[in-house]
């Protein structure tokens, strides 16, 4: 394995670029690919096989480009295909999955509330998950049409207001004091989000821990970039790059690619 050789990132749209800013920030030499799947989001909606399918096609263009590691960078995905991609791929794999078990750990109110996709709440992993913490009431909600209107550039419209406030209401109702984002495409969310909750509701998402795990696992594997060379990166998306370029606050090495 070359050290100089990138990490690999993939997502089903725009929103695992939550994560590459937290790999980024915590391994600023390390060079990096990531892909967003634009053409097939939302994964949510897919069955657990197309799922797999696209992970499979995903992680298959990044060996391609010599990732020497694989961060999953979404929960959907994850939840459905890591222990496939797993099995079938020989390569360090770092998957994403909702951060249950720091809010169950810290709840006050023993109520907290999970905001992800339809195939996330509805797999095996998930429910595996919240079994494993009878004594919490968890209150799933499948945050249906997020991700189309974060992908269409849609944060700041009325439709997202309204299905936010529609989504987490019945949470507030509930008593939660951890609201987990079950999906990497809602950190973009969360100004919106604090405004909508009570100030004590602490927001939990993954990607400061997986930023941590990708480094312990370049750490184990001897793999980190020791260069001290300013770090390249590149995003490749199939679908329009506008909103992947306004996400990002740049333009450059953001490119369009059929994949």
């Amino acid at each position: 394995m070359n050290n100089t050789n990138p990490i690999g990132i993939f997502d089903s749209g725009i929103g695992g670029t939550s994560v590459w800013k937290e790999i980024n920030k915590l391994l600023p030499y390390e060079n990096t690919v990531y892909i967003a799947d634009t053409k097939n989001a939302p994964y949510g909606t897919k069955t657990a096989d197309e799922i797999i399918a696209l992970s499979i096609k995903n992680t298959e263009f990044l060996l391609n480009q010599n990732a020497k590691v694989i961060v999953i960078a979404c929960n959907t995905a994850t939840l459905n295909s890591v222990k496939v991609l797993r099995e079938k791929f020989d390569i360090p794999l770092i998957g994403l999955e909702p951060a249950i078990k720091p809010a169950a750990l810290q709840s006050h109110t023993k109520a907290i509330g999970v905001l992800a996709t339809k195939a996330s709440i509805t797999s095996d992993n998930f429910r595996n998950t919240v079994n494993n913490y009878p004594d919490i009431k968890i209150i799933p909600q499948i945050g249906f049409n997020l991700v189309q209107l974060i992908e269409n550039g849609l944060i700041e419209s009325p439709e997202m207001d309204t299905l936010l406030s529609q989504y987490l209401q019945p949470m507030v109702l509930e008593n939660i004091d951890h609201l987990v984002l079950g999906c990497t495409h809602y950190p973009y969310l969360s100004d919106k989000i604090k405004a909508l909750l009570p100030s004590h509701v602490k927001i939990i998402d993954s990607g400061i821990a997986v930023a941590k795990q990708t480094k312990f696992i370049l750490e184990q594997n001897n793999a980190l970039n020791l260069s001290l060379e300013p770090a390249k990166n590149y995003f490749y998306t199939n679908g329009d790059a506008t909103v992947l370029k306004s996400i990002l606050g740049f333009t450059t090495n953001v490119f369009e690619k059929d994949f």
